[in-house]
């Protein structure tokens, strides 16, 4: 296989679900049988690529018990990976939906520190592998500092890779200093990027052009949530609205989007068209439960009603 997409995810995460009832302080809580999901920014990405039928390899550091898991997790859905053994464990979340009330509790644990090797090792196999796409998505592990992302840009670079960065704060304004292909911001963090409190909607596509203008990337597409999404080239302006679906869990709505894009563009889909995948999947993935993603037959079904808007 040639190495067309590649997901990069330095913080992955065994995601635990389960369902309760009632949420009572100091008693215990009887839990249901707990279900297991790779996840993490690039792997949900990789998953996400699948599903629309395209391939991509997943690399991701993994290490310990729950680092073979996340290995067997994706083996059992036919992910291409590679995978770089940490000394550190591999996190682990927890997501609980009380059934009572249908609220869900997310934890996230932070992640096991990345020695500097590993880190190095890192760049190395994206610098081997020389994909056409490279999808940097998900938080940075402790120990990689926030110029890890701008590191992963200068290698992009040089190999002539196109990236595609989903990330926030420090880390994403790092690598967009080095310069990116794709961003794919949300409103509140478009505004820390060019440096205001607050943009509002009429705003969005200004403050994209003055990210692409100084160079710092080619393509931004701003989520809107329930509002759609916004693309913004050196060219286009473009809102879609997002469909009307019965709304279960948000969860991995975001990384469904980015899936759906990198994928259209991998196909040497149009940008238009490709915003219209990203929307499709990411508004797909909201109505499944937990960490389930979308369902290939949601997003084709919303693609096609997205069609409509030209």
């Amino acid at each position: 296989m040639s190495n067309k997409i590649i997901t990069l995810t330095v913080n992955p995460a065994v995601d635990k679900s389960t369902k309760f009832s009632g949420l009572v302080a100091e008693q215990k809580i009887r839990c249901e049988n707990p279900h297991f999901d790779a996840g993490g920014g690039g792997i949900n990405v990789s998953k996400a690529i699948a599903r629309l039928g395209g391939k991509s390899k997943a690399v991701f550091t993994t290490g310990g018990p729950t680092g073979d898991l996340l290995q067997d997790l994706l083996k059992k859905e036919n992910i291409d990976f590679q995978a770089i053994t940490t000394k550190n464990w591999t996190r682990e979340n927890f997501i609980a939906v009380d059934v009572l009330t249908n609220a869900q509790y997310r934890f996230g644990m932070p992640g096991a520190e990345i020695l500097p090797e590993e880190a190095n090792e890192i760049l190395q196999q994206i610098e081997a592998l020389k994909p056409d796409f490279l999808v940097a998505s998900g938080s940075l592990s402790a120990g990689l500092g926030d110029n890890f992302y701008e590191k992963v840009a200068a290698v992009s670079r040089k190999i002539g890779s196109k990236l595609v960065i989903d990330t926030s704060g420090e880390p994403l304004k790092r690598a967009i200093d080095e310069g990116v292909y794709l961003l794919k911001p949300n409103v509140g963090e478009l505004a820390k990027l060019v440096g205001v409190e607050a943009l509002e909607i009429d705003q969005v596509d200004e403050a994209a052009r003055e990210i692409i203008a100084k160079g710092g990337c080619e393509i931004v597409v701003v989520s809107l949530g329930p509002q759609g999404a916004v693309l913004v080239t050196k060219d286009i302006c473009e809102h879609i609205p997002a469909p009307s679906v019965t709304k279960k869990s948000t969860v991995g709505a975001g990384d469904s989007m980015v899936g759906g894009m990198v994928w259209a563009l991998s196909e040497g889909k149009s940008v238009q068209e490709m915003l219209r995948w990203g929307v499709a999947c990411g508004s797909a993935a909201t109505m499944n439960e937990g960490t389930q993603l979308f369902k290939t037959e949601d997003a084709k079904r919303l693609f096609d009603w997205l069609q409509k808007y030209k």
